[in-house]
Protein backbone atom coordinates (compact mmCIF):
# COMPACT_ATOMS: atom_id res chain seq x y z
CA UNK A 1 0.00 0.00 0.00
CA UNK A 2 2.98 2.67 0.79
CA UNK A 3 4.72 1.19 -2.54
CA UNK A 4 1.27 2.48 -4.11
CA UNK A 5 1.02 5.61 -2.59
CA UNK A 6 5.01 6.68 -2.82
CA UNK A 7 4.31 5.76 -6.67
CA UNK A 8 1.38 8.11 -7.25
CA UNK A 9 3.09 10.72 -5.17
CA UNK A 10 6.03 10.67 -7.49
CA UNK A 11 3.66 9.98 -10.72
CA UNK A 12 2.13 13.13 -9.25
CA UNK A 13 5.55 15.19 -8.72
CA UNK A 14 6.33 14.53 -12.47
CA UNK A 15 2.94 15.54 -13.83
CA UNK A 16 3.32 18.71 -11.99
CA UNK A 17 7.29 19.36 -13.69
CA UNK A 18 6.23 18.49 -16.64
CA UNK A 19 3.39 20.72 -16.62
CA UNK A 20 6.13 23.85 -14.93
CA UNK A 21 8.78 22.82 -17.59
CA UNK A 22 6.20 23.13 -20.45
CA UNK A 23 4.74 26.91 -19.39
CA UNK A 24 7.02 29.25 -22.05
CA UNK A 25 8.49 31.89 -19.97
CA UNK A 26 6.08 34.96 -22.09
CA UNK A 27 8.45 37.65 -20.42
CA UNK A 28 11.75 35.81 -21.49
CA UNK A 29 9.88 35.29 -25.10
CA UNK A 30 8.55 38.90 -25.20
CA UNK A 31 12.32 40.02 -24.81
CA UNK A 32 13.50 38.13 -27.20
CA UNK A 33 10.91 39.52 -29.76
CA UNK A 34 11.45 43.21 -28.52
CA UNK A 35 15.59 42.69 -29.05
CA UNK A 36 14.76 42.31 -32.99
CA UNK A 37 12.35 45.62 -32.85
CA UNK A 38 15.40 47.52 -31.31
CA UNK A 39 17.76 46.62 -33.73
CA UNK A 40 15.18 47.18 -36.26
CA UNK A 41 14.10 50.51 -34.64
CA UNK A 42 17.72 51.92 -34.17
CA UNK A 43 18.60 55.73 -35.18
CA UNK A 44 21.79 54.24 -36.70
CA UNK A 45 19.19 52.01 -39.24
CA UNK A 46 17.26 56.01 -40.05
CA UNK A 47 14.01 54.62 -40.80
CA UNK A 48 14.74 52.03 -43.18
CA UNK A 49 13.13 53.97 -45.88
CA UNK A 50 13.65 52.06 -49.39
CA UNK A 51 16.91 52.36 -51.21
CA UNK A 52 18.57 53.47 -48.30
CA UNK A 53 21.95 51.97 -46.27
CA UNK A 54 19.45 51.50 -43.55
CA UNK A 55 17.00 49.27 -45.31
CA UNK A 56 19.88 47.36 -46.61
CA UNK A 57 21.34 46.51 -43.19
CA UNK A 58 17.66 45.48 -41.59
CA UNK A 59 17.41 43.11 -45.15
CA UNK A 60 20.88 41.91 -43.89
CA UNK A 61 19.61 41.43 -40.17
CA UNK A 62 16.76 39.35 -41.18
CA UNK A 63 18.20 37.25 -43.43
CA UNK A 64 20.72 36.30 -41.19
CA UNK A 65 18.04 35.47 -38.79
CA UNK A 66 16.14 33.52 -41.69
CA UNK A 67 19.11 31.55 -42.18
CA UNK A 68 19.43 30.92 -38.14
CA UNK A 69 16.12 29.88 -38.30
CA UNK A 70 16.66 27.08 -40.55
CA UNK A 71 14.92 28.26 -43.59
CA UNK A 72 15.80 27.80 -46.96
CA UNK A 73 16.22 30.55 -49.26
CA UNK A 74 12.89 31.53 -51.24
CA UNK A 75 14.31 34.40 -53.30
CA UNK A 76 15.72 34.73 -56.54
CA UNK A 77 19.19 35.74 -55.09
CA UNK A 78 19.37 33.35 -52.54
CA UNK A 79 16.52 35.03 -50.02
CA UNK A 80 16.47 38.27 -51.79
CA UNK A 81 13.96 38.89 -54.73
CA UNK A 82 14.88 42.81 -55.94
CA UNK A 83 12.59 45.43 -56.88
CA UNK A 84 13.53 48.45 -58.60
CA UNK A 85 10.95 52.13 -57.93
CA UNK A 86 11.00 55.02 -59.99
CA UNK A 87 10.94 57.65 -57.27
CA UNK A 88 9.53 61.03 -57.33
CA UNK A 89 10.37 64.07 -54.93
CA UNK A 90 8.83 67.75 -55.37
CA UNK A 91 10.67 70.59 -55.35
CA UNK A 92 8.42 72.88 -53.94
CA UNK A 93 10.11 75.93 -53.93
CA UNK A 94 9.98 75.76 -58.09
CA UNK A 95 6.63 74.83 -57.85
CA UNK A 96 2.84 76.35 -57.15
CA UNK A 97 -0.89 75.86 -57.01
CA UNK A 98 -3.04 78.04 -57.57
CA UNK A 99 -6.80 78.74 -57.91
CA UNK A 100 -7.82 80.97 -60.69
CA UNK A 101 -11.48 82.57 -60.04
CA UNK A 102 -12.41 85.34 -62.56
CA UNK A 103 -9.63 85.58 -63.88
CA UNK A 104 -7.62 86.62 -61.10
CA UNK A 105 -5.03 84.05 -59.23
CA UNK A 106 -4.88 82.78 -55.68
CA UNK A 107 -1.68 80.91 -54.63
CA UNK A 108 -2.46 78.08 -52.45
CA UNK A 109 0.17 77.58 -49.63
CA UNK A 110 1.78 74.59 -49.51
CA UNK A 111 1.89 72.43 -46.00
CA UNK A 112 -0.98 74.49 -44.75
CA UNK A 113 -3.17 74.70 -47.20
CA UNK A 114 -2.12 71.75 -49.52
CA UNK A 115 0.29 69.59 -51.24
CA UNK A 116 1.05 67.57 -54.13
CA UNK A 117 0.73 63.91 -54.90
CA UNK A 118 3.82 63.14 -56.65
CA UNK A 119 3.29 60.76 -59.06
CA UNK A 120 5.31 59.61 -62.23
CA UNK A 121 2.79 61.64 -64.57
CA UNK A 122 2.48 65.16 -62.48
CA UNK A 123 2.75 67.75 -65.29
CA UNK A 124 5.64 70.86 -64.77
CA UNK A 125 2.49 73.00 -66.06
CA UNK A 126 -1.57 72.16 -65.50
CA UNK A 127 -4.88 73.87 -65.40
CA UNK A 128 -7.90 72.63 -65.46
CA UNK A 129 -11.88 73.15 -64.10
CA UNK A 130 -12.36 71.37 -60.81
CA UNK A 131 -15.71 69.58 -59.72
CA UNK A 132 -16.63 67.81 -56.41
CA UNK A 133 -17.94 64.58 -57.04
CA UNK A 134 -18.53 63.17 -53.62
CA UNK A 135 -16.70 60.95 -52.62
CA UNK A 136 -15.89 59.88 -56.17
CA UNK A 137 -16.86 56.71 -55.79
CA UNK A 138 -18.31 54.23 -59.01
CA UNK A 139 -19.55 50.86 -57.28
CA UNK A 140 -21.58 48.95 -59.80
CA UNK A 141 -22.55 45.99 -57.85
CA UNK A 142 -24.67 48.64 -56.00
CA UNK A 143 -25.47 50.67 -58.76
CA UNK A 144 -23.74 53.90 -56.88
CA UNK A 145 -21.57 56.00 -58.86
CA UNK A 146 -21.12 60.03 -57.41
CA UNK A 147 -19.93 60.65 -61.18
CA UNK A 148 -23.05 59.54 -63.20
CA UNK A 149 -23.93 62.84 -64.97
CA UNK A 150 -21.04 64.34 -63.93
CA UNK A 151 -18.78 66.37 -67.14
CA UNK A 152 -15.52 65.13 -65.82
CA UNK A 153 -13.56 65.33 -69.30
CA UNK A 154 -10.77 67.22 -68.96
CA UNK A 155 -11.26 68.46 -65.06
CA UNK A 156 -9.99 67.89 -61.77
CA UNK A 157 -12.21 65.51 -59.94
CA UNK A 158 -12.18 66.50 -55.78
CA UNK A 159 -13.66 64.36 -53.21
CA UNK A 160 -13.78 63.14 -49.83
CA UNK A 161 -12.02 59.88 -48.84
CA UNK A 162 -13.97 57.55 -47.35
CA UNK A 163 -17.55 56.16 -48.30
CA UNK A 164 -21.14 55.72 -47.57
CA UNK A 165 -22.02 55.14 -43.86
CA UNK A 166 -24.53 52.26 -45.33
CA UNK A 167 -21.97 50.72 -47.65
CA UNK A 168 -20.91 47.12 -46.89
CA UNK A 169 -17.42 47.92 -45.56
CA UNK A 170 -15.56 45.26 -48.08
CA UNK A 171 -17.25 46.65 -50.80
CA UNK A 172 -16.40 50.37 -50.19
CA UNK A 173 -13.24 49.57 -48.87
CA UNK A 174 -12.17 47.74 -51.93
CA UNK A 175 -13.57 50.44 -54.55
CA UNK A 176 -12.16 53.48 -52.87
CA UNK A 177 -8.29 51.70 -53.23
CA UNK A 178 -5.95 53.71 -55.46
CA UNK A 179 -6.53 51.64 -58.23
CA UNK A 180 -10.33 51.42 -58.59
CA UNK A 181 -11.12 55.41 -57.51
CA UNK A 182 -8.18 56.03 -60.29
CA UNK A 183 -9.87 53.99 -62.85
CA UNK A 184 -13.18 55.06 -62.49
CA UNK A 185 -12.43 58.38 -62.48
CA UNK A 186 -10.11 58.08 -65.66
CA UNK A 187 -12.93 56.68 -67.48
CA UNK A 188 -15.15 59.07 -67.02
CA UNK A 189 -12.19 61.87 -68.23
CA UNK A 190 -10.91 62.97 -64.93
CA UNK A 191 -7.13 64.17 -65.64
CA UNK A 192 -6.68 64.69 -61.93
CA UNK A 193 -7.76 65.05 -58.75
CA UNK A 194 -7.53 66.38 -55.37
CA UNK A 195 -8.34 64.67 -52.01
CA UNK A 196 -10.51 65.84 -49.00
CA UNK A 197 -9.46 63.47 -46.41
CA UNK A 198 -12.36 62.52 -44.30
CA UNK A 199 -12.37 64.20 -40.89
CA UNK A 200 -14.62 61.36 -39.44
CA UNK A 201 -11.46 58.69 -40.07
CA UNK A 202 -8.63 60.74 -39.42
CA UNK A 203 -6.15 59.05 -37.59
CA UNK A 204 -2.96 61.46 -37.56
CA UNK A 205 -3.67 65.13 -37.06
CA UNK A 206 -2.93 67.15 -40.25
CA UNK A 207 0.66 68.50 -38.94
CA UNK A 208 1.88 65.36 -39.41
CA UNK A 209 0.28 64.55 -42.67
CA UNK A 210 1.55 67.57 -44.29
CA UNK A 211 4.49 67.08 -43.04
CA UNK A 212 5.49 63.96 -44.81
CA UNK A 213 4.64 65.93 -47.91
CA UNK A 214 8.35 65.97 -48.90
CA UNK A 215 9.24 62.73 -48.86
CA UNK A 216 9.95 60.83 -52.10
CA UNK A 217 7.52 58.85 -53.57
CA UNK A 218 7.68 56.02 -55.23
CA UNK A 219 6.59 53.63 -57.94
CA UNK A 220 7.06 50.05 -59.44
CA UNK A 221 9.70 50.40 -62.41
CA UNK A 222 8.06 47.09 -63.78
CA UNK A 223 5.27 48.55 -66.22
CA UNK A 224 3.35 45.28 -65.72
CA UNK A 225 2.86 45.75 -62.02
CA UNK A 226 2.88 49.77 -61.84
CA UNK A 227 -1.04 50.48 -61.86
CA UNK A 228 -1.27 52.27 -65.22
CA UNK A 229 -1.04 55.65 -65.98
CA UNK A 230 -1.15 58.43 -63.25
CA UNK A 231 -2.54 62.39 -62.98
CA UNK A 232 -1.36 65.46 -64.72
CA UNK A 233 -2.67 66.78 -61.01
CA UNK A 234 -2.83 65.30 -58.17
CA UNK A 235 -3.50 67.23 -54.60
CA UNK A 236 -4.06 67.03 -51.43
CA UNK A 237 -6.28 69.38 -49.61
CA UNK A 238 -6.70 70.15 -45.53
CA UNK A 239 -9.87 70.07 -44.82
CA UNK A 240 -9.86 72.70 -42.48
CA UNK A 241 -9.34 75.21 -46.18
CA UNK A 242 -11.50 73.07 -48.40
CA UNK A 243 -13.95 76.45 -48.47
CA UNK A 244 -11.13 77.77 -50.36
CA UNK A 245 -11.88 75.68 -53.23
CA UNK A 246 -15.22 75.90 -52.70
CA UNK A 247 -15.66 79.91 -52.63
CA UNK A 248 -18.49 80.56 -55.50
CA UNK A 249 -19.19 77.52 -55.94
CA UNK A 250 -22.90 78.72 -53.67
CA UNK A 251 -21.63 75.59 -51.47
CA UNK A 252 -19.38 75.36 -48.13
CA UNK A 253 -17.08 72.86 -46.86
CA UNK A 254 -19.46 72.69 -44.11
CA UNK A 255 -22.63 71.65 -45.66
CA UNK A 256 -20.24 68.30 -47.08
CA UNK A 257 -19.74 67.93 -43.07
CA UNK A 258 -22.87 67.96 -41.89
CA UNK A 259 -23.74 64.84 -44.71
CA UNK A 260 -21.10 63.30 -43.54
CA UNK A 261 -22.07 63.41 -39.44
CA UNK A 262 -25.24 62.41 -40.46
CA UNK A 263 -24.42 59.33 -43.42
CA UNK A 264 -26.63 61.11 -45.71
CA UNK A 265 -25.44 61.60 -49.70
CA UNK A 266 -22.72 63.92 -50.17
CA UNK A 267 -23.84 66.70 -52.98
CA UNK A 268 -21.77 67.01 -56.30
CA UNK A 269 -21.26 70.12 -58.18
CA UNK A 270 -18.82 71.78 -60.65
CA UNK A 271 -16.45 74.44 -58.71
CA UNK A 272 -16.01 78.02 -59.96
CA UNK A 273 -12.41 77.90 -59.94
CA UNK A 274 -9.70 76.10 -62.28
CA UNK A 275 -6.85 74.83 -60.70
CA UNK A 276 -3.57 75.88 -61.82
CA UNK A 277 -0.10 74.05 -60.56
CA UNK A 278 3.69 74.25 -61.88
CA UNK A 279 5.52 71.38 -60.19
CA UNK A 280 9.13 70.96 -60.80
CA UNK A 281 10.05 67.33 -59.96
CA UNK A 282 13.11 65.34 -59.06
CA UNK A 283 12.92 62.07 -60.87
CA UNK A 284 15.50 58.46 -60.04
CA UNK A 285 15.32 54.73 -59.91
CA UNK A 286 16.13 52.98 -56.26
CA UNK A 287 16.66 49.26 -55.79
CA UNK A 288 15.86 47.12 -52.75
CA UNK A 289 14.56 43.88 -52.18
CA UNK A 290 11.84 41.42 -50.88
CA UNK A 291 13.37 38.75 -48.14
CA UNK A 292 11.62 35.14 -48.46
CA UNK A 293 12.52 31.96 -46.71
CA UNK A 294 10.66 28.87 -46.61
CA UNK A 295 9.95 26.14 -43.91
CA UNK A 296 9.63 22.96 -46.74
CA UNK A 297 6.67 21.08 -46.27
CA UNK A 298 6.58 17.35 -45.14
CA UNK A 299 3.72 16.02 -47.16
CA UNK A 300 4.63 15.18 -50.59
CA UNK A 301 1.54 16.17 -52.20
CA UNK A 302 0.52 19.57 -49.82
CA UNK A 303 4.00 20.98 -49.55
CA UNK A 304 3.78 22.48 -53.03
CA UNK A 305 1.35 24.44 -51.81
CA UNK A 306 2.44 27.40 -49.53
CA UNK A 307 1.10 29.36 -46.38
CA UNK A 308 2.89 32.85 -46.73
CA UNK A 309 3.42 34.83 -43.40
CA UNK A 310 4.14 38.38 -44.06
CA UNK A 311 5.28 41.59 -43.03
CA UNK A 312 7.21 44.58 -43.88
CA UNK A 313 10.51 45.73 -43.44
CA UNK A 314 10.63 49.32 -44.70
CA UNK A 315 9.04 52.57 -43.11
CA UNK A 316 9.55 56.06 -43.41
CA UNK A 317 13.39 57.30 -42.51
CA UNK A 318 14.13 60.39 -42.13
CA UNK A 319 11.51 63.34 -42.53
CA UNK A 320 10.27 66.49 -41.14
CA UNK A 321 11.55 66.89 -37.37
CA UNK A 322 8.96 66.51 -34.64
CA UNK A 323 10.30 67.93 -31.39
CA UNK A 324 13.60 67.95 -32.92
CA UNK A 325 13.83 64.10 -34.09
CA UNK A 326 13.59 63.94 -37.83
CA UNK A 327 14.24 60.03 -37.44
CA UNK A 328 11.17 58.04 -38.23
CA UNK A 329 12.09 54.41 -36.70
CA UNK A 330 8.93 52.49 -37.30
CA UNK A 331 9.18 50.19 -34.06
CA UNK A 332 5.50 48.95 -34.43
CA UNK A 333 4.98 49.73 -37.95
CA UNK A 334 6.63 47.39 -38.74
CA UNK A 335 9.55 46.40 -36.85
CA UNK A 336 6.82 44.64 -34.57
CA UNK A 337 5.67 42.72 -37.28
CA UNK A 338 9.53 41.33 -38.83
CA UNK A 339 10.33 40.66 -35.59
CA UNK A 340 7.18 38.41 -35.02
CA UNK A 341 7.99 36.60 -38.23
CA UNK A 342 11.56 36.02 -37.01
CA UNK A 343 10.37 34.92 -34.05
CA UNK A 344 7.86 32.55 -35.57
CA UNK A 345 10.09 30.62 -37.76
CA UNK A 346 12.23 30.28 -34.44
CA UNK A 347 9.78 28.67 -32.42
CA UNK A 348 8.66 26.05 -35.19
CA UNK A 349 12.39 25.79 -35.63
CA UNK A 350 12.75 24.94 -31.86
CA UNK A 351 9.62 22.81 -31.90
CA UNK A 352 10.60 20.23 -34.85
CA UNK A 353 7.57 21.33 -36.58
CA UNK A 354 6.89 19.48 -39.50
CA UNK A 355 4.02 20.85 -41.30
CA UNK A 356 2.37 19.26 -44.33
CA UNK A 357 2.01 22.52 -46.60
CA UNK A 358 5.29 24.86 -46.98
CA UNK A 359 5.58 27.80 -45.00
CA UNK A 360 6.71 30.84 -46.69
CA UNK A 361 8.13 33.74 -44.59
CA UNK A 362 8.20 36.95 -46.74
CA UNK A 363 9.58 40.24 -45.37
CA UNK A 364 8.24 43.41 -48.35
CA UNK A 365 9.57 46.72 -49.02
CA UNK A 366 7.83 49.58 -50.28
CA UNK A 367 4.72 49.15 -48.08
CA UNK A 368 4.54 52.62 -47.07
CA UNK A 369 5.27 53.66 -50.51
CA UNK A 370 1.64 52.07 -51.65
CA UNK A 371 2.00 48.54 -51.06
CA UNK A 372 4.55 48.04 -53.68
CA UNK A 373 6.83 44.90 -52.80
CA UNK A 374 3.91 42.51 -51.97
CA UNK A 375 2.29 43.73 -55.24
CA UNK A 376 5.86 43.04 -56.55
CA UNK A 377 6.10 39.86 -55.22
CA UNK A 378 2.09 38.77 -55.83
CA UNK A 379 2.50 39.70 -59.79
CA UNK A 380 5.90 37.51 -59.89
CA UNK A 381 5.84 35.28 -57.19
CA UNK A 382 8.98 33.42 -56.15
CA UNK A 383 7.31 30.13 -56.17
CA UNK A 384 3.87 29.33 -58.63
CA UNK A 385 1.30 31.57 -58.29
CA UNK A 386 -1.47 28.86 -57.57
CA UNK A 387 0.49 27.61 -55.08
CA UNK A 388 -0.06 30.31 -52.66
CA UNK A 389 -3.02 28.74 -50.29
CA UNK A 390 -3.21 31.90 -47.76
CA UNK A 391 -1.33 35.43 -46.39
CA UNK A 392 -1.47 35.63 -42.43
CA UNK A 393 -0.24 39.25 -42.44
CA UNK A 394 1.22 41.34 -39.45
CA UNK A 395 1.08 45.24 -39.75
CA UNK A 396 1.26 47.44 -36.76
CA UNK A 397 -0.56 45.00 -34.30
CA UNK A 398 0.13 47.14 -31.27
CA UNK A 399 0.73 45.37 -28.51
CA UNK A 400 0.21 48.19 -26.00
CA UNK A 401 -1.67 45.96 -23.59
CA UNK A 402 -2.44 42.75 -22.57
CA UNK A 403 -3.59 40.13 -25.10
CA UNK A 404 -7.51 39.39 -23.93
CA UNK A 405 -8.83 40.14 -27.22
CA UNK A 406 -7.44 39.57 -31.34
CA UNK A 407 -9.01 42.00 -33.68
CA UNK A 408 -8.88 40.13 -36.94
CA UNK A 409 -9.42 42.10 -40.39
CA UNK A 410 -11.05 39.57 -42.79
CA UNK A 411 -12.39 37.87 -40.14
CA UNK A 412 -15.45 36.88 -41.86
CA UNK A 413 -14.27 36.32 -45.59
CA UNK A 414 -12.95 32.88 -45.88
CA UNK A 415 -12.47 29.91 -43.92
CA UNK A 416 -9.15 31.32 -42.04
CA UNK A 417 -12.03 33.25 -39.68
CA UNK A 418 -12.90 29.30 -38.21
CA UNK A 419 -9.43 28.87 -37.83
CA UNK A 420 -8.14 31.71 -36.03
CA UNK A 421 -11.35 31.44 -34.06
CA UNK A 422 -10.50 27.67 -32.82
CA UNK A 423 -6.79 28.35 -31.74
CA UNK A 424 -7.83 31.68 -30.09
CA UNK A 425 -10.18 29.67 -28.28
CA UNK A 426 -7.48 27.50 -27.17
CA UNK A 427 -5.36 30.29 -25.98
CA UNK A 428 -8.02 31.89 -23.77
CA UNK A 429 -8.25 34.96 -26.27
CA UNK A 430 -11.38 36.16 -27.55
CA UNK A 431 -11.86 37.47 -31.08
CA UNK A 432 -12.73 40.74 -32.76
CA UNK A 433 -14.31 41.69 -35.71
CA UNK A 434 -13.00 45.12 -36.82
CA UNK A 435 -13.89 47.75 -35.14
CA UNK A 436 -12.94 50.73 -37.13
CA UNK A 437 -14.19 49.61 -40.53
CA UNK A 438 -14.14 53.17 -41.92
CA UNK A 439 -10.52 53.08 -41.45
CA UNK A 440 -10.27 50.61 -44.58
CA UNK A 441 -7.11 48.77 -43.40
CA UNK A 442 -7.97 45.58 -44.69
CA UNK A 443 -7.18 47.20 -47.91
CA UNK A 444 -3.77 49.38 -46.50
CA UNK A 445 -1.63 46.73 -45.95
CA UNK A 446 0.29 43.91 -47.69
CA UNK A 447 -2.56 41.63 -46.74
CA UNK A 448 -4.45 43.01 -49.78
CA UNK A 449 -1.31 42.15 -52.81
CA UNK A 450 -2.65 38.75 -51.62
CA UNK A 451 -6.07 38.89 -51.73
CA UNK A 452 -6.64 40.70 -55.47
CA UNK A 453 -4.56 37.59 -56.69
CA UNK A 454 -7.65 35.27 -55.34
CA UNK A 455 -5.74 34.19 -51.77
CA UNK A 456 -7.84 33.96 -48.51
CA UNK A 457 -5.75 36.77 -46.10
CA UNK A 458 -6.43 37.96 -42.83
CA UNK A 459 -4.42 40.76 -40.27
CA UNK A 460 -4.75 41.57 -37.03
CA UNK A 461 -4.69 44.05 -34.34
CA UNK A 462 -4.35 43.59 -30.38
CA UNK A 463 -8.66 44.00 -29.67
CA UNK A 464 -9.82 46.28 -26.94
CA UNK A 465 -13.29 46.68 -25.80
CA UNK A 466 -15.27 50.45 -26.22
CA UNK A 467 -14.90 52.80 -23.18
CA UNK A 468 -11.79 50.75 -21.98
CA UNK A 469 -8.38 52.30 -21.02
CA UNK A 470 -7.40 50.06 -23.93
CA UNK A 471 -9.85 52.28 -26.55
CA UNK A 472 -7.60 55.14 -25.61
CA UNK A 473 -4.38 54.19 -25.32
CA UNK A 474 -4.84 52.21 -29.03
CA UNK A 475 -6.48 55.61 -30.80
CA UNK A 476 -4.14 57.77 -28.47
CA UNK A 477 -1.21 55.74 -30.22
CA UNK A 478 -2.38 56.51 -33.64
CA UNK A 479 -2.72 60.23 -32.65
CA UNK A 480 0.39 60.62 -30.80
CA UNK A 481 2.90 57.84 -32.87
CA UNK A 482 1.89 56.40 -36.07
CA UNK A 483 3.79 57.68 -38.98
CA UNK A 484 6.00 59.58 -36.81
CA UNK A 485 9.04 60.03 -34.74
CA UNK A 486 7.67 58.68 -31.73
CA UNK A 487 6.94 55.51 -32.63
CA UNK A 488 10.61 54.45 -31.29
CA UNK A 489 11.77 51.91 -28.94
CA UNK A 490 11.61 53.94 -26.42
CA UNK A 491 7.38 53.87 -25.96
CA UNK A 492 6.07 50.96 -23.64
CA UNK A 493 4.36 47.57 -24.96
CA UNK A 494 3.89 44.43 -23.53
CA UNK A 495 6.35 42.36 -23.76
CA UNK A 496 4.24 39.47 -22.67
CA UNK A 497 1.37 39.69 -25.34
CA UNK A 498 3.45 40.05 -27.67
CA UNK A 499 4.96 36.80 -27.14
CA UNK A 500 1.75 35.76 -26.76
CA UNK A 501 0.71 36.85 -29.88
CA UNK A 502 3.95 35.02 -31.70
CA UNK A 503 2.47 31.74 -29.98
CA UNK A 504 -0.94 32.04 -31.46
CA UNK A 505 -0.07 33.24 -34.66
CA UNK A 506 2.59 30.22 -35.11
CA UNK A 507 -0.46 27.35 -33.93
CA UNK A 508 -2.50 29.49 -36.70
CA UNK A 509 0.03 29.29 -39.09
CA UNK A 510 0.62 25.01 -38.21
CA UNK A 511 -2.99 24.66 -38.21
CA UNK A 512 -4.12 26.19 -42.07
CA UNK A 513 -0.68 24.19 -43.03
CA UNK A 514 -1.84 20.58 -41.94
CA UNK A 515 -5.21 20.94 -43.07
CA UNK A 516 -6.29 18.59 -45.46
CA UNK A 517 -8.21 21.53 -47.62
CA UNK A 518 -6.57 25.01 -48.25
CA UNK A 519 -8.54 27.66 -47.27
CA UNK A 520 -11.53 29.12 -49.51
CA UNK A 521 -13.28 32.43 -49.93
CA UNK A 522 -16.67 32.21 -47.83
CA UNK A 523 -19.47 31.77 -50.45
CA UNK A 524 -20.97 35.87 -49.38
CA UNK A 525 -17.50 37.25 -49.35
CA UNK A 526 -16.73 40.34 -51.51
CA UNK A 527 -13.33 39.45 -52.53
CA UNK A 528 -14.50 35.91 -53.87
CA UNK A 529 -14.46 37.43 -56.96
CA UNK A 530 -10.54 37.62 -57.31
CA UNK A 531 -10.34 34.04 -57.11
CA UNK A 532 -12.52 33.28 -59.81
Amino acid sequence: MKLRVRSLVIACLVFVSAAFAAAPDWEALGKRWWAHVQYLADDKLEGRNVGTLGFAMAAAYVTEQFKNAGLQPAGVNGYAQPVEFDVAQIDESRSSIELVRDGKAEAVKFGEEAFFSVGKDLAEKAEAEAVFVGYGLTVPELNYDDLAGQDLKGKIAVYVTGGPGNMPSAVKAHYQSSDERRKALRKAGAIGTAAIPNPKAAEVPWSRVAGARLQARMELHDPASNGGPGWKVALVVNPEHADKFFAGSGHQFQEVLDALNADKALPHFPLAVKIREKSAVKRSQVSSENIAGVLPGSDAALSKEYVVISAHLDHLGIGEPVNGDKIYNGAMDDASGIASLIEVARAMKESGAKPKRSILFLAVTGEEKGLLGSRYFAEHPTVEAKSIAADLNMDMYLPLFALKYLEVQGLGESTLGDDVRAVAEQSGVQVQADKQPDHNRFIRSDQYSFIRKGVPALAFKFGWLPGTPEEKLFNDWYKERYHGPADDANQPVDLVGAAQFNALLTKLALRVADEPQRPAWEADSFFRRFAQ
